[in-house]
């Protein structure tokens, strides 16, 4: 009797040990992982996180979501304002809200990112990018970039997506476009070059104009000095001669010099 009496509590015990064994009511939370608890098909209002947990066998399940930031780099193709069509190459880094995991899992599931984000990526960028024209959009690509990620963190915070980062590293127009705009930039340069070249001219112009009737002005003063005084005429004359006297004087020649004292 007391085999019997201590050989059942070793069966129960043995039973109980592979019925926890099946049923496993123990799960676990791995790092960077948010857990959701369904209570007979009911989703739980709060989400698990990191650790142990125990459910309730056949009547509660569990699943976990990872919430780390995740980074993707995708490319969409697009039509700017002026029908051009561009292939754009982004980066976005994201992460669902590690409290709200529960409720997207509830509204979408866990394939969120093929229903939700990558649609609402791609049509912000096809809104956004098409109020660009395509030149323009080369110039003001971080302004674009800044109201995509603007919308983005609208719309996807609605679906508890948190959007870090979104950056457009690539802009591929078509070859025809692109040597398009070659052409053009080209243009612009000679034209800038032309007009350069023509501003220089006409200051060249102006400046010899300036020194011209500076040149002018200085003689007409010289040669109302010296019309008024015959002592100058003489003076000018000092100072232009090289010091050698004339070899032939015809006639009654006198020396230009006057070398009599001025009374």
């Amino acid at each position: 009797m007391e085999k019997k009496f201590f050989g059942m509590p070793l069966a129960i015990l043995a039973l109980l040990v592979c019925f926890l064994i099946m049923c496993n009511p123990f799960v676990m939370v791995g790092p960077g992982e948010r857990g959701i608890k369904i209570t007979l098909g009911h989703v739980q209002p709060e989400s698990y996180g990191e650790g142990l947990h125990t459910i309730f066998p056949f009547v509660q399940k569990f699943r976990t979501m990872d919430v780390k930031t995740q980074r993707n780099t995708l490319s969409t193709a697009v039509y700017t304002k002026d029908i051009q069509q561009a292939k754009i190459t982004y980066v976005i880094n994201y992460n669902v809200e590690p409290n709200n995991v529960n409720k997207l899992f509830q509204t979408v599931g866990t394939d969120y990112e093929s229903k939700v984000l990558t649609p609402v990526v791609e049509g912000t960028i096809k809104d956004i990018i098409g109020k660009w024209n395509a030149q323009d959009l080369i110039s003001n690509r971080e302004k674009a970039t800044g109201d995509i990620l603007f919308k983005l963190q609208t719309q996807l915070k609605e679906n508890y997506i948190n959007v870090s980062d979104f950056q457009m590293t690539d802009i591929n127009y078509s070859k025809v476009f692109e040597q398009a705009i070659e052409s053009k930039v080209t243009a612009e340069q000679e034209a800038q070059r032309a007009k350069n070249k023509t501003v220089q001219v006409q200051e060249e112009a102006r400046q010899k104009v300036i020194a011209a009737e500076a040149e002018a002005k200085s003689m007409a003063i010289r040669a109302q000095a010296l019309s008024q005084n015959k002592s100058l005429v003489q003076y000018e004359a000092v100072q232009k001669w090289d010091g050698k006297m004339p070899q032939y004087m015809l006639g009654n020649s006198v020396p230009f010099i006057n070398m009599s004292p001025s009374k």
